[in-house]
């Protein structure tokens, strides 16, 4: 946690805040938080730059920035448009639009001040996420398969992509040079969907396996961005939550995520846990052969 469908989620809730608010200074409470450049680079060149494009690649929030008086993208600047602010949540980070009186938690090592008096809170217990500001986006992407959402994942690009793998099925959709931003709740959700068993190779699958693979994978993901990402567990540490604070939807229509035991929602069977790739995976025995 975050996977795709709750990147997605806080790229478009804080668009709104952040669409053309300019960053007025910069706080870093944590260095190491701060992948590229160096922290100081990073607070130099950050300020003065407006967010006016938002995206996301895989699991990577994706905040295009435009300089101050080159708006317009003018050619006479040595850096027209700007640079790129990429944000890698990994388990625990959070990014909030707070009011400027708000008080930074423990756990918040980067502020950034915007020109409407909020401010931009990271906060992640675990500082496991990482933060860039590039003038080239690619090199941090470079390694990255297809989005599982768009024109280039194919059920024959996927195809491809498995031919000869012998590890798991579940451990390649978890592999992010093969489809990007997919994980542990979605892998197996889509694997149930599909009626494929999480063990098998990705190799052996049959092209009739790997079309309703490819179906399901794309389905699961749109569902879940729909419901806004999955929120699971009791724990605030763990638990992912919107930018606005609250709760995602998509944990209710958890088919066999985190349902061991429990009955198969089609057949009945309780649903088993098994450890792959050093994840948690669940799946239906019977339905998943």
């Amino acid at each position: 946690m975050p996977e795709l469908p709750e990147v997605e989620t806080y790229v478009r809730e804080l668009e709104p805040d952040l669409r053309g608010r300019r960053v007025t200074g910069v706080a870093i409470r944590w260095p190491r938080i701060i992948a590229a450049p160096g922290p100081d680079e990073f607070a130099r060149e950050l300020v003065g730059q407006r967010f006016a494009t938002f995206g996301r690649r895989g699991k990577y929030m994706r905040f295009g920035l435009v300089r101050e008086g080159n708006e317009a993208g003018e050619e006479e600047s040595d850096k027209p448009l700007g640079d790129t602010l990429i944000v890698h949540l990994r388990m625990t980070g959070k990014l909030q639009v707070m009011a400027g009186e708000a008080e930074p938690g423990k756990h918040t090592h980067l502020i950034l001040d915007l020109d409407d008096g909020r401010r931009l809170h990271y906060t992640d217990p675990r500082k496991f996420g990482r933060i860039w500001l590039v003038p080239d986006p690619e090199p941090v992407f470079r390694k990255l398969g297809p989005e599982p959402l768009g024109d280039e994942f194919t059920a024959a690009a996927f195809a491809e992509r498995l031919h000869g793998r012998r590890a798991s099925i579940k451990a390649l959709l978890l592999n992010q040079s093969i489809v990007a931003g997919v994980g542990n709740i979605y892998a197996d959700e889509a694997l149930f969907l599909a009626g494929v068993r999480p063990t098998r190779p990705g190799g052996e699958l049959t092209p009739a396996e790997i079309a309703r693979l490819h179906a399901a994978v794309r389905a699961i993901l749109a569902q879940a961005i729909e419901f806004r990402g999955s929120s699971l567990g009791d724990s605030a540490l763990q638990n992912y939550q919107r930018p606005g604070g609250e709760s995602g939807g998509f944990q209710d229509r958890h088919r066999v995520f985190q349902r061991t035991g429990q009955p198969c929602p089609v057949c009945g069977t309780p649903i088993e846990r098994i450890v792959l790739a050093q994840r948690s995976t669940h799946f239906c025995p019977r339905c998943q052969r």
